[in-house]
């Protein structure tokens, strides 16, 4: 350390008798000086020492370059590790924030009434409802003076007979398993493992008649009122409604067949809800796209079961950006991924 120390002390960028000492700007020699110090590629730069000074060719001379281009490269990789925590000004963080699903342009579109009739013939004999869900889920986190940041979680809700439920909320993404997550856990974004518990409670017994506790019909009439109910809706459901209930209903239900398939049903009857072709959802399943493009600047993507018409995700993304919030177009809102 004292070789290095003597080094910089030779190169003397601002001399002590300098009449721009202290507080004042550099003169020109030292800002000179110190261009040649912090500017110069390690490959060239060499320190130069004043012409009275006598130069020593000692492993001092070498290691003194190294030593400050080490420090720099350790302030460049603390400052991108921040960066990609915490994101800038206007840029979406690279951490845990999804890409958008992209559509395979090359396979054949299927209408939505095509897969309700799937749906409602494979209704018999096909798995039973099951209060309670199994849910991946990203969502963007906006504020007015923090960067977006994406929150993945997976929540496991299950119900025991008598009426008791229990809610397991776990920081994790499948996309990168054991690398960390970040949340925003009482508000304040940080870094937690892989597969950390956030929320483990057991809530007392609960009964209720009304949606979404209840349990839904599996006719196309009956779905179509109880999710009108559950979405505390007046007068019919447009598109973008029934699909926010549609995940509200997703949210507190394991759908059996015969429930699929009414939904299948109505979302076949959905204006604007268009089928864009196959896509692969982020748990690696194949399914069908189809994709609402509203008028508020965000596009609704709902993936289905090619095989019997079950919803797999739904995804949320923006059309255009808003450059207050550091969200550009493309970016992901928000997506679901139901489990059974």
């Amino acid at each position: 350390m004292a070789d290095e120390l003597e080094i910089l002390r030779r190169a003397d960028p601002v001399p002590p008798d300098g009449p721009r000492y202290a507080d004042g700007p550099l003169d020109p020699r030292a800002e000179h000086r110190l261009h040649l110090l912090l500017r110069e590629p390690p490959a060239r730069r060499r320190l130069r020492l004043p012409a009275k000074s006598a130069r020593r060719p000692s492993t001092a001379g070498r290691r003194g370059p190294r030593l400050l281009w080490s420090a720099v490269a350790l302030t460049v990789v603390v400052a991108t590790a921040l960066a990609l925590l915490l994101g800038g000004p206007s840029a979406t963080p690279a951490i845990a924030a999804p890409r958008p699903l992209v559509v395979r342009t090359d396979t054949t579109p299927v209408g939505l009434a095509v897969l309700a009739a799937r749906a409602e013939n494979a209704a018999d004999g096909g798995p039973t409802l099951r209060k309670g869900t199994h849910v991946q889920t990203w969502s963007l986190g906006m504020s007015d003076d923090k960067p977006p940041i994406t929150l993945p979680l997976e929540r496991i809700v299950r119900w025991k007979a008598d009426a008791r439920h229990t809610e397991l909320v776990v920081a994790t993404d499948p996309r990168h398993p054991g690398r960390p997550v970040l949340t925003d856990e009482n508000g304040s974004p940080r870094l937690v493992d892989d597969g950390e518990v956030l929320v483990r409670r057991t809530y007392p017994p609960s009964w209720s008649d009304a949606p979404p506790e209840a349990p839904p019909p599996h006719d196309r009439a009956g779905l179509l009122a109880y999710l009108t109910e559950a979405a505390h809706e007046q007068g019919p459901l447009d598109t973008p409604r029934l699909l926010d209930a549609v995940g509200l209903l997703l949210d507190n239900w394991t759908l059996g067949a015969r429930e699929s398939a009414a939904v299948a049903g109505l979302l076949s009857e959905a204006r604007g809800l268009r089928p864009v072709g196959r896509v692969t959802d982020r748990l690696g399943r194949a399914g069908q796209a189809y994709v609402y493009d509203g008028t508020t600047g965000v596009r609704r993507m709902l993936i289905m079961s090619a095989d019997d018409g079950a919803v797999l995700g739904m995804e949320t993304t923006y059309t255009a950006p808003q450059p207050e919030y550091g969200v550009r177009t493309g970016d992901v809102m928000e997506y679901s991924a139901w489990m059974r």
